[in-house]
């Protein structure tokens, strides 16, 4: 427990406190890993097999990001996504960073490493390391970003992660490939590719996002190939190859190309307006330029998603236009069943989500109320490559997925869609950079999310059209299954602490508006308790009715990444602050 003592805004308050205490584990028996994925589960539920424990204390920390310093001074400050524990039994499978920091244009100089940790007397200890050749996607520096669209990584970098399966683990590869280990000894088992004739060798092809497991083992993924010179297509280069992956349970591998499953996508796009044109849009009736659209592909960090009767279900979007994206569902042998456009749906741009029109932070005086005023129609969703929101699956067979959009103050929206035919059911105001839990109960279900409001420009970058809001209020929300709100907890804190090397808590009075939740996948266990961890450096538990139930301060505010969390199946709650892997419970 915290204790703060608020003196004046500017002032450090400093608390001994006591020094972190391992216990005993107790033998865990099962055959299902309780974490060995993203979400958890085939459906990124995020629901876990065991109660919670409470958050009592800190029984293991562990560093495996030992960049993070750096990382927190780089221009984009700490854009890093990181996998989620995986955890099976007394063992946990985590990324570990070795190598050396090159800066946001260098990532290669890092090097990823799974390592099998094991519970012994109260400690987890390591039992093998598993050096991986697997390589981010590229960041050149020269590609920025810009208020209308999201050229590349601009410095986020890409989440290495593994899934358990069966007595395996496997474990993304450079150009596109897997490692299938033994997960006992890790020991390499294959190299699998579905890239033959020489080509599964290619240094421009990388595993793009989290591998994901269905129920009988098979494994799925997003690989991309990249035009070296231009790959985000800064000047108009087309994406190489994009391709979603399936490795079968018996090791057989093949691939569907991503513009195959979108056939009907268009080839020229509507562009956005000038920013020497601003306020947007220009006029009532203007409409901006159009310009090629690119190929299809996924975006950077999405974990494709299986239902229980085999369907597939991911994202796509144009290489070059990120206001072309969809929802796409695929059958179980990688043929097409539908897909669903996220444009042309939504309305709530100009003189709704936004300031009225002629005000700060508003459209131009005149502007159709509801459209985007970057491109003057209706809002799109958009698929990000900074972003890790991938698709959920509800018990009633509905898909989530959690867009970007920028006029609304960079918050996007969570969308929710139709098994049967795709078609859109529903929508809600936030959705950036999130997979959400679904939590069953009471014959139906409710959904968790964070509902950060930024302290962001509306819809550009400039401070006289588009001054920045304030920040805050950020909030966990649970929403039940037509997306309307049942409850938001709100970070109230306004201190931001740290550990200094004499174990000593520093704190400060400087976050008036709380803190953002950093939390990309949250969890919730059988009793609908929900974890989180904030920016603020604490891991918080918050009861099924919305109230604060715990909190745990780990190590500092303002070091949590993007990044999910995970609970065993003795209900101990594995978190990450600083890129430390913290192990809370009794």
């Amino acid at each position: 427990m915290q204790v703060f003592w608020r003196i004046a805004t500017t002032v450090f308050i400093v608390v001994t406190v006591a020094s972190v205490v391992t216990a005993s584990i107790t033998s865990l028996a099962g055959s299902v890993p309780a974490w060995p994925q993203w979400g958890q589960n085939p459906q990124h539920s995020g629901t876990a097999v065991a109660a919670g424990q409470d958050l009592n204390r800190i029984l293991a920390d562990l560093t495996f990001d030992p960049f993070v310093p750096q990382e927190i001074k780089a221009p984009c400050n700490f854009c890093t996504h990181y996998q989620a524990p995986l955890i099976d039994g007394r063992d946990v499978f985590m990324e570990f960073k070795t190598g050396t920091y090159s800066g946001e244009q260098g990532w290669n100089t890092q090097i990823w490493n799974e390592k099998r940790l094991r519970w012994q007397n109260g400690q987890l200890l390591e039992q093998w390391n598993y050096v991986s050749d697997w390589k981010p996607d590229p960041n050149p520096f020269s590609v920025g970003s810009s208020p209308t669209e999201r050229w590349g990584l601009n410095g986020w970098e890409p989440v290495f992660h593994a899934v358990l399966a069966g007595p395996f683990i496997y474990v993304p590869g450079a150009s596109g490939a897997v490692w299938k280990l033994n997960k006992d000894n890790g020991s390499v088992i294959a190299r699998l590719t579905p890239f033959p004739n020489g080509a599964d060798f290619d240094p421009n092809t990388f595993v793009a996002g989290p591998l994901a497991a269905d129920a009988a083992g098979n494994i799925y993924y997003n690989a991309l190939r990249f035009d070296p010179t231009d790959p985000y297509g800064a000047s108009g280069t087309d994406i190489a190859g994009a391709w979603l992956v399936r490795i079968g349970a018996n090791g057989s591998a093949r691939s569907v190309e991503y513009r195959t499953l979108v056939p009907d996508a268009p080839t020229t796009c509507t562009t956005t307006f000038s920013l020497a044109q601003l306020p947007w849009p220009p006029s009532p009736t203007a409409t901006p330029p159009r310009g090629a659209c690119g190929s299809q592909r996924p975006g950077i960090n999405v974990a494709p998603a299986i239902a229980p009767d085999g369907t597939i279900y991911t994202v796509s979007r144009a290489h070059l236009r990120t206001r072309y994206s969809y929802m796409v569902a695929v059958s179980a042998d990688l043929s097409p069943q539908w897909h669903t456009s996220l444009r042309d749906f939504l309305n709530d741009g100009c003189n709704v989500l936004l300031p009225p029109n002629g005000t700060p932070g508003g459209c131009a005086d005149g502007a159709t109320t509801g459209v985007d005023p970057a491109t003057n129609e209706r809002p799109a969703g958009r698929v990000i490559d900074q972003s890790s929101s991938s698709p959920s699956i509800a018990p009633d067979g509905s898909i989530l997925y959690g867009s970007y959009s920028r006029y609304n103050f960079a918050r996007g929206h969570l969308w929710k869609f139709s098994p049967r035919d795709g078609h859109i059911v529903a929508t809600y105001d936030f959705g950036w950079d999130q997979t959400p839990a679904v939590f069953s109960h009471d014959g139906t279900y409710s959904i968790v999310v964070k509902d950060n409001h930024y302290d962001a420009g509306s819809y550009c970058n400039d401070k006289k059209f588009c001054p920045v809001a304030p920040p805050g209020p950020y909030f966990i929300t649970r929403l039940n299954a037509n997306l309307s709100p049942e409850w938001k907890f709100q970070n109230t804190n306004t201190f931001s602490c740290g550990f200094d090397n004499f174990g000593h808590l520093k704190c400060r009075d400087d976050h008036p508006g709380g803190f953002e939740w950093c939390i990309n996948a949250p969890a919730v266990d059988p009793n609908g308790v929900v974890y989180v961890n904030s920016e603020d450096g604490n891991l918080y538990a918050i009861n099924p009715d919305g109230t604060l139930k715990q909190s745990k301060f780990l190590r500092l505010a303002l070091g949590a990444a993007y990044t999910p969390l995970a609970l065993g199946d003795d209900g101990k709650i594995y978190t990450e602050n600083f890129g430390d892997l913290f192990v809370v419970g009794n």
